[in-house]
């Protein structure tokens, strides 16, 4: 087991600090508006996750089926969503720039600890072991 106990307690605390950022974005400027983009990082990984599953099991492995890529495609879209909102918010002046800034560095945080988290405790199949 390569992921052990340190990497669990590292990957819980830079978490938490992603999600504080993103709640002291919305309550140090009494707009609750930024706490989507905490939505948008949480649901991020979904599609990817989902279509993931329905690869096609060929011997060439870098060829990937059409859900593979549309799971990818969503998965990036819903990223990109996560950062741009909280720019057109700020631009639009409905949120603080100062908050936005706060929402985009939170939910950095919360999209990687997601993906370092996946990527730690992946276990490939094989059917060897």
């Amino acid at each position: 087991m390569a992921a052990g106990l340190r990497t669990v307690i590292l990957l819980s605390f830079v978490l938490a600090v992603g999600f504080l950022l993103i709640i002291l974005s919305c309550a140090l400027w009494a707009n609750w508006l930024p706490l989507l983009v905490a939505l948008t990082f949480v649901l991020a990984p979904l599609p990817n996750a989902v279509f993931s599953h329905l690869a096609s099991d060929e011997f060439a492995s870098y060829e990937n089926s059409g859900p593979v890529d549309l799971g990818r495609f969503t998965t990036s879209l819903i990223v990109i969503t996560g950062f741009a909102l909280p720019i057109v918010l700020a631009h639009s002046g409905i949120i603080d720039s100062k908050a936005s800034a706060m929402s985009i560095v939170g939910g950095g945080l919360v999209y990687g600890t997601i993906l370092a988290y996946s990527a730690a405790f992946n276990q490939s199949e094989s059917e060897y072991d």
